[in-house]
Formats: structure tokens, C-alpha cells, sequence
């Protein structure tokens, strides 16, 4: 750390900064992270000097830096930081965009985790912005082409496939047996309605 501190202030007008200064603090931040006091100090010292954006660069420093935020309850200074950050690993920081919300929604119920539905909600209401993910969120819908055969195989088979279809149905439309399972006791249930 006092390494880290010396190496920031002789390099404060360098720009940019040397990649040894980037990676001892994608390091430390790594190695700090069971450390509260010492992280906080780091995070303060990086996101003080001009360089900032450099050191957002690195996956490791990101995170910190949002943990140091939720920790504290700044959780839209978090979510500033993550949508302006340069750092490569944008499914990582789509993943800690929903734990900032997931969070915040645990101290809004006070408790101390959330169902599964409740985060899709909190995902729903709370999109990572364009900047997270330019291609847009994946969607979870299957293709028309993957629908069309399950519900032919409804219309004509039966509605209850039992396991050696789901089994052959998954391996034909590439998907998982439970979510075949899923998909037929989902279509059951719109057809009762």
C-alpha cells in the first residue's frame, strides 16, 4: 500500500500513468478486498487523482471502488461510476449494475435477500445503461423456430412428454431438459386460463 502511495504521487503528472502503477493497483485492490479500512483509503487515493479514469480501466479497481460505494450507501455514485468506466469486462460489470440494485432494494424491504422474483423485478425496473451493454440485454425468449416446434409437439404428441422426450426435444432445439419441463408446464397453465 505504501508502495502503491509513493508510486501515485511521483507519477501524478505523468499522463498516462505507467502500467505498473495500473496493475499494483488492480493488485492491491484484489488483495484489500477483505480489508475494509485499507480498501476505502485506496479507492479514496484513486478516484482523487487525476488518473481516475486509467485506474477504471481495471476490472479489479471497478470493483472495489462500487463496493467501497454500496458499502457506504452511495449507491448512485456506484452506479455513475460503472457507466462511465472503461473496463473490457462488460458482462461483469452488467452482473455488479444489478447487484448495486439488488441491494438497494434489500435495505428499501430491510432484508437480507431477495426471491428470484423479486430480482427480475428489481432487474426490470433497473436496466444496465447502453453504456454496460451496447448489444442490448439478452433475451430470454426462445426463437419463433424453437416455440413452433414445441407447441407442434403439444398440438400433436401430448402435453405431458414424459422423460425420455423431454430428454431427445432438449437435445433437438439444444436446450436443457428442465427447460422443456418448464416450457410445457408453463404452456399447460396459459392453456387452463
Amino acid at each position: 500500500m505504501k508502495q502503491f502511495m509513493a508510486m501515485l504521487s511521483r507519477n501524478k503528472n505523468k499522463d498516462p500513468p505507467p502500467a505498473k502503477l495500473l496493475d499494483l493497483a488492480g493488485q492491491l485492490c484484489q488483495d484489500l478486498q477483505s480489508s475494509s479500512p485499507s480498501l476505502e483509503k485506496l479507492v479514496e487515493a484513486m478516484l482523487g487523482c487525476k488518473h481516475k479514469m486509467h485506474f477504471l480501466t481495471n476490472i479489479h479497481v471497478v470493483r472495489a471502488c462500487v463496493f467501497v460505494h454500496v458499502r457506504n450507501g452511495r449507491h448512485d455514485a456506484a452506479c455513475r461510476l460503472l457507466e462511465y468506466c472503461k473496463a473490457e469486462e462488460k458482462k461483469e460489470l452488467v452482473q455488479l449494475w444489478h447487484e448495486i440494485h439488488y441491494r438497494r432494494a434489500m435495505e428499501k424491504h430491510h432484508t437480507d435477500f431477495l426471491t428470484p422474483l423479486q430480482k427480475f423485478r428489481c432487474r426490470k425496473r433497473n436496466p444496465p445503461p447502453i453504456s454496460l451493454c451496447p448489444e442490448g440485454l439478452k433475451s430470454r425468449n426462445y426463437s419463433d423456430e424453437v416455440r413452433q416446434q414445441l407447441r407442434r409437439f403439444a398440438a400433436e404428441v401430448t402435453t405431458h412428454p414424459n422423460k425420455e422426450q423431454r430428454e431427445g426435444l432438449a437435445r433437438d432445439m439444444n436446450l436443457q431438459p428442465t427447460q422443456v419441463y418448464n416450457w410445457f408446464a408453463n404452456y399447460r397453465r396459459r392453456q387452463k386460463s
